[in-house]
């Protein structure tokens, strides 16, 4: 019999490789949610004669479809998504496609008369944690849940995380997505290029193998993989500054070193995303999927960049900063853009503050960042050692107070980490939220959460959120 799959964004750079990978397996049968439009038809061209493909047009928003969908399928792959840097052009559309497309495929699955017969997995982002410039640079699943200002992104997969955390099912899986690397990247026209800080870090992972752990989770995965929020990382190999990306790609195809084509005050110093995971070995044991290597992108990547990217290799660098680096840095949401229009709330978000910017220096003065790479690990106000059938009202009590709260359920039952239980933030706010959705996966009160500009003050009576500020 063959596994039934109904995948979301497969027109997507992610949702293409996974249908690649699926190509040739008897074992599956794929129906794939694609858009009604151009783009998405020649997107899907080479799959026109992929013999276990079935094509489905319509929009992940659309609960009906969708329900339709889900019902004749064993397993859910919805990785539709609305990415930055197009989120932050459209918030309404990617709130939207990320969060109510999110609702509609949960609710899809617990309509069903049996939901725990599917297996759902979902895509979240590393951006839902924010800013983590080194010495913060490492983390893991159940760190403080933290977008960086601006970032409709960031927000919209925190929520969506926090329906597929508490919505009742038992085979879901959540899966924190780090950075894609691939060609594709080398030829960005867009000011979100200068939105990170040089100094910064990512863990990145290949489109290949994020591909792999998609195809590895749908064919066969031991449950140890269900029911929890997985970080997304290549590993060691992949755990790159922003600085070493900047110079490795362009060298890879003959551009010029970024001294050259930009200046140092351009690049953001901060309210970006990206860390060193400590925690992606895990995944990778339960599924293993890494086989790719960046040595391994930055040799094939002459041969897949596109042919305008080439023709910049033959742009001289002073030309190359006049003529296209300066004016995308000038467009709106660029740092020069913001430093112009003297938009101090985004200058605030990038710099700190105009007289930061002032004394950032050129590139005389400018030595790469070199972070420490021994893990290091903060403190989630809990024993996260002990097994979560330990939890205790007093161990739920003790990570609320943790973070300037308290628990108000009252009936708290040992190890009941699913049970929807109401908490209280140090404002007063009230909400709901399980154990795995506040202790396991680091998310807390969702009114002061959607409010970046907040957590400076926020982190004056909690003490989980201050540890990354």
């Amino acid at each position: 019999m063959r596994t039934k799959v109904f995948l979301t964004g497969a027109s997507g750079l992610w949702g293409r490789e996974v249908l690649r990978q699926l190509r040739d397996r008897d074992d599956v049968e794929v129906s794939a949610l694609v858009l009604p439009t151009r783009a998405d038809e020649v997107a899907m061209r080479e799959f026109f004669d992929m013999r276990n493909l079935a094509l489905i047009s319509g929009d992940v928003t659309d609960a009906a479809l969708v329900a339709r969908a889900v019902a004749r399928a064993d397993v859910v792959v919805h990785l539709a998504a609305m990415v930055s840097p197009l989120a932050d052009q459209h918030p309404e559309l990617t709130w939207r496609i990320n969060v109510d497309g999110t609702r509609a495929i949960i609710d899809a699955v617990k309509a069903l008369p049996d939901p725990d017969r599917v297996r759902l997995i979902m895509a979240g982002s590393i951006a839902e944690i924010g800013s983590r410039n080194p010495p913060h640079h490492w983390g893991r699943v159940g760190d403080p849940v933290t977008a960086s200002r601006f970032d409709i992104y960031g927000q919209s997969k925190i929520a969506a995380e926090r329906l597929a955390i508490d919505s009742g099912l038992v085979n879901w899986v959540w899966l924190r997505q780090t950075g894609l690397m691939h060609a594709g990247l080398v030829g960005v026209r867009d000011p979100i290029i200068f939105c990170q800080p040089l100094d910064g870090v990512m863990e990145w992972v290949s489109v290949g193998d994020a591909a792999r752990l998609i195809v590895g989770v749908v064919i066969e995965a031991p449950p140890e993989v269900f029911g929890r929020v997985h970080d997304v990382g290549g590993g060691e190999g992949w755990r790159l500054t922003n600085w070493e990306v900047q110079t490795a790609l362009p060298a890879a195809i003959g551009l010029a070193d970024p001294r050259r084509w930009s200046d140092r005050n351009w690049y953001a110093t901060r309210n970006f995303h990206g860390f060193w995971f400590t925690d992606s070995d895990d995944l990778n044991e339960l599924v293993p999927f890494r086989r790719d290597t960046f040595a391994d992108l930055l040799r094939e990547l002459p041969g897949e960049v596109t042919g305008a990217v080439r023709a910049a290799t033959r742009i001289p660098p002073a030309v190359l900063k006049r003529v296209v680096m300066r004016p995308l840095a000038r467009q709106a949401r660029g740092p020069l853009h913001a430093l112009a229009h003297r938009d101090e709330r985004y200058i605030s978000a990038l710099f700190g503050s105009t007289e930061a910017w002032r004394q950032i220096g050129d590139w005389s003065t400018f030595e790469p960042v070199e972070p420490s790479r021994t893990p290091t690990y903060l403190d989630h106000g809990y024993d996260t050692d002990a097994s979560s059938s330990t939890w205790t009202a007093g161990v739920l009590q003790g990570a609320a107070e943790f973070r300037g709260g308290r628990l108000i359920t009252t009936d708290a039952r040992p190890g009941g980490v699913r049970d929807i239980l109401t908490w209280e933030c140090a404002d007063g706010h009230r909400f709901t939220g399980s154990p795995n959705l506040v202790l396991s996966a680091g998310h807390w009160c969702p009114i002061c959460g959607a409010d970046p500009f907040d957590y400076d003050r926020q982190a004056e009576k909690n003490r989980f959120l201050a540890q990354v500020l």
